[in-house]
């Protein structure tokens, strides 16, 4: 073998080396560490103090996905899957909304109702949680509001704007092109007629009706010429009327839920009771 034969080979057994080497301290560099994680692990074991997932519902609440604002399938999505994450135990509604589209409002107590199946919902309202936000709140297990929380408001309201007068000072005609006579019932360009106002009526009529009905029906203590008259309520006054819980703000509401399911089960022990009796 000649020197540079010899000298290569050197080399190469050199490099070898120092790969073994660090493999070696690779790997026990990994053995010490998963040996620390058991260790702590043993030591230190963690502590489970229950997972509150809060959800926003804030601003106008409309039908819709769109995660700006308070749609109505976006948020409906949150609720459900917090109600399907195991790690979840309890969800917190934070609700700063005036209300809105009583259609869209259903749809997320439809899946309030989908999460109460599987643990408790609390509501803390901000400053404001009128109309279809209380609407939902009324589903949930439990109202936290502070003092001064507009809430209540409950009514269905539907509005029209009539232009036709200023349209026919400025010489704006509209020829409409319609199937039936009331097709464009509510359109700005006129006056909704006789017949039209008495129907629209009788539909809101119903639909405030079914609002009432299940706001006593989620909460018998309410009595229902306190609400009836769709006025707005302070938190502290909602109390003795039956439509929030307690006074508090979020965080007091959020150490409630994590203390909950034992205070709820207590709750139901009790309702359970009376009722044999």
């Amino acid at each position: 073998m000649s020197w540079l034969e010899s000298e290569i080979k050197r080399i190469e057994n050199s490099r070898k080396s120092k790969q073994r080497t660090a493999a070696m301290y690779f790997a026990a560099g990994i053995v010490i560490a998963l040996v620390a994680f058991i260790i702590l692990s043993v030591l230190w074991p963690p502590v489970s103090t229950g997972s509150v997932k809060v959800i926003r519902i804030e601003g106008e609440i409309n039908p819709g996905n769109s995660p700006n604002g308070a749609n109505s399938e976006y948020i409906g999505s949150l609720i459900r899957n917090a109600a399907d994450d195991p790690l979840v135990e309890v969800i917190v509604l934070r609700i700063d909304s005036q209300g809105g589209v009583m259609a869209a409002g259903e749809e997320i107590i439809a899946d309030v109702e989908y999460a109460k199946t599987k643990k408790p919902v609390i509501t803390s309202m901000g400053a404001m949680a009128t109309s279809a936000a209380y609407h939902i709140s009324a589903h949930t297990d439990r109202i936290f509001a502070s003092p001064d929380t507009t809430t209540a408001g409950i009514g269905v309201i539907m509005t029209f704007l009539d232009k036709s007068r200023a349209y026919d000072r400025e010489g704006v005609v509209f020829e409409p092109i319609k199937s039936v006579e009331s097709k464009d019932a509510g359109s700005d360009y006129r006056a909704l007629t006789a017949s039209e106002k008495k129907y629209l009526q009788s539909y809101i009529d119903a639909s405030g009706e079914y609002f009432i009905n299940d706001i006593l029906a989620q909460r018998p203590n309410v009595k229902r010429e306190d609400i009836d008259d769709a006025r707005i309520i302070r938190g502290e006054d909602a109390i003795e009327k039956g439509l929030v819980d307690e006074i508090g703000n979020l965080y007091q509401a959020i150490e409630y839920a994590k203390n909950c399911k034992n205070i709820i089960g207590k709750e139901a022990a009790k309702t359970a009771e009376v009722t044999s009796d």
